[in-house]
């Protein structure tokens, strides 16, 4: 009898027919003699609708009183996904991230799971119950209702099969697995067999939407092996494991992309030590995530300094730096709403000629200026404007003919 953990995305459980839909396909494990725990999402588009009427109530809505908010959309699909099994003649329980012994920091919107107490899940299990967790929630020391960040029921799902050492954890969405581009822009785009917990991260942290990087750090630390399916369709998915086989090295993977990127340039920064901390602390401490980060050299030891962030934290990141440009010596920050990233991972490619070259060589032939570019060992990242991410995703698709089989 094995024990599995499932998780089930928005679009899985989007209306009552669909619901119906997971609590077969969960009935069908369990008559097969496994015993199943499952984490499941807000139905379809509901988070965004909560979202938007607390922003009708409030023009500041408060971040713990967000999170108790957000939280009802996940328990409401525990709920109902427990109803319809129950109709099947399963037994099954809801739990709320709270029941489920979910643990976490105070964090709020983005808090991170500090330990999970899988009492009660287990005695659920042993009662011959289908247990179903609401994802992306937890508590904190103070009993304070906590959410983990958009997406985060991925990292429930995982957290969980850690925690629970099941014998396998299983993510279904709305795709077949991992593709090698968004199959939305890219129609050459195919699924993976499977892929590394390295380059998964790379691609999940540069714009890859199908899993959250948090839930694959948990899974690459806890040695978790995840299977990426379909929940409309019966395909082979993708497993995200701790090595691809040895002919996947050395050759690209995958390209993701971000198309809402903004540059910030911070100009005659003095050239001194400390200059970078002075200038990224009060962007850490203000909450704003900074990605891409060059230095010009400097000239008469003055430099300008650029990084990346979200479009939609380029107001804030140019307020934080315009109250201190006067501190720290610099002249003006001026910054670029209308970019986007594009980037190429697989491992080996630090150590393996021709990939750098062959990127910036497809995007030139596309016509497609590079205004910054970063990397790390499997991983380039190039940023463009906005409105040439898609061609210059499916120019380097094309150019590492990433739609053939491996």
């Amino acid at each position: 009898m094995a024990l599995v953990v499932q998780k089930y995305g928005g679009t899985s459980v989007a209306d009552a027919e669909r619901v119906r839909s997971v609590a077969r396909r969960i009935a069908e494990r369990v008559e097969a003699g496994d015993r199943v725990v499952a984490a499941v999402s807000a139905m379809g588009s509901s988070t965004n609708e909560l979202i938007a009427l607390a922003r009708e109530v409030s023009g500041n809505p408060h971040p713990r009183e967000m999170d108790v908010l957000l939280s009802t959309g996940e328990t409401r699909s525990s709920a109902l996904l427990s109803m319809a099994l129950d109709d099947l003649g399963h037994p099954a329980v809801s739990l709320s991230g709270v029941q489920a012994g979910i643990r976490t920091d105070t964090v709020y919107g983005s808090a991170r799971i500090s330990g999970i107490d899988t009492a009660r899940i287990v005695r659920e299990l042993d009662a011959g119950r289908v247990v179903i967790v609401a994802g992306f929630q937890g508590v904190s020391e103070d009993f304070d209702i906590t959410t983990l960040g958009r997406g985060a029921s991925d990292l429930t799902a995982i957290s969980l099969a850690a925690g629970l050492k099941a014998d396998a954890c299983e993510i279904y969405t709305d795709v077949a697995g991992i593709y090698s581009a968004d199959p939305r822009i890219c129609p050459s785009a195919r699924p993976l067999a499977d892929i590394g917990y390295d380059e998964m991260l790379e691609l999940a942290t540069t714009g890859a939407r199908v899993m959250h990087a948090r839930a694959v750090e948990v899974a690459a630390l806890n040695d978790v092996d995840v299977l990426v399916t379909s929940s409309f369709e019966d395909a082979p998915g993708t497993l995200i494991h701790a090595e691809a086989i040895m002919e996947q090295a050395e050759k690209v993977r995958g390209i993701a992309h971000q198309a809402h990127v903004a540059k910030v340039t911070v100009r005659g920064v003095p050239d001194r030590p400390g200059i970078a901390a002075d200038l990224f602390e009060p962007l850490a401490t203000a909450g704003v995530s900074v990605d891409t980060i060059v230095q010009n050299a400097s000239v008469e030891d003055l430099t300008d300094l650029t990084f990346t962030v979200e479009r939609e934290e380029v107001g804030r990141a140019v307020g934080v730096v315009e109250g201190i440009l006067s501190e720290i010596g610099a002249s003006e920050v001026v910054s670029d709403p209308d970019l986007g990233s594009v980037s190429i991972v697989g491992t080996g490619m630090a150590t393996t000629p021709g990939f750098a070259a062959r990127m910036f060589r497809a995007l030139f032939d596309h016509d497609i200026n590079i205004e910054l570019i970063s990397t790390s060992e499997i991983r380039i990242t190039c940023i463009v404007r906005a409105d040439q991410v898609a061609e210059a995703v499916t120019a380097l698709h094309d150019a590492f003919q990433l739609d053939r089989e491996d």
